[in-house]
């Protein structure tokens, strides 16, 4: 199908969603991908995952990017050749790309009831403001998951811990936008963080301040 959604949160940054409806075969088309992008793809089990990979260069095609254009570094953070920041994202039958003039993260995330199990292991803050017998926990879980992704794609640092270095400023689901940190070896970055949701999924992206 078409684009899902493009959103501009400012005139440098732009964000395009995409829902992945199409087979294979069907994505294949109107796509060139590199030598190693091709290896790479015939060589992932997952037919979502296949799917998923060639959504993301349709993406980058409907920012007038090629294949060729992408690529990654040591940490495996995505860059392009332009110099241009971006962000990409998959899960299940959505993708993202986000690319602007400042570097940013983006992340999808399908809402589970199962992110309570681990909540632990990537809340430590948050849980001063969490409501355990909401209905919307499984909610917001997912924001600040998808947040603190985000955050850990934008800083592509080595170590860095979603519970110990990051944290999402207490926030309702409505507003759609809150305030995030890094907090990583004497290195401290303030961000806005974005999020929505959409047909059980959440997206969240972050902007340095």
């Amino acid at each position: 199908m078409p684009l899902y959604k493009t959103l501009h949160p400012n005139s440098q940054t732009h964000v395009k969603i995409w829902k992945i409806s199409e087979s294979f075969s069907e994505l294949e088309q109107d796509i060139e991908l590199t030598e190693d992008s091709q290896y790479r793809v015939e060589h992932m089990k997952s037919d979502i995952h296949r799917r998923g990979f060639l959504s993301v260069r349709h993406l980058l095609k409907a920012f007038n990017y090629t294949d060729e254009d992408l690529y990654y570094d040591e940490f495996g953070k995505p860059h392009l050749k332009d110099g241009k920041f971006i962000s990409i994202t998959h899960s299940f039958i959505f993708s993202a790309v986000i690319i602007s003039e400042s570097s940013v993260g983006i992340d999808i995330e399908k809402q589970r009831e199962k992110i309570q199990l681990i909540s632990k292991k990537f809340i430590d803050y948050e849980f001063q403001y969490l409501d355990k017998d909401s209905d919307e926990l499984v909610c917001k879980l997912t924001v600040i998951w998808c947040i603190k992704e985000s955050l850990y794609k934008q800083f592509a640092t080595p170590g860095l811990s979603f519970k110990q270095h990051t944290l999402v400023i207490p926030f309702n689901l409505h507003d759609e936008q809150t305030v995030s940190w890094i907090d990583y070896k004497g290195i401290k970055k303030r961000y806005t963080a974005n999020f929505f949701e959409f047909e059980g999924f959440t997206c969240a992206y972050v902007l340095p301040e």
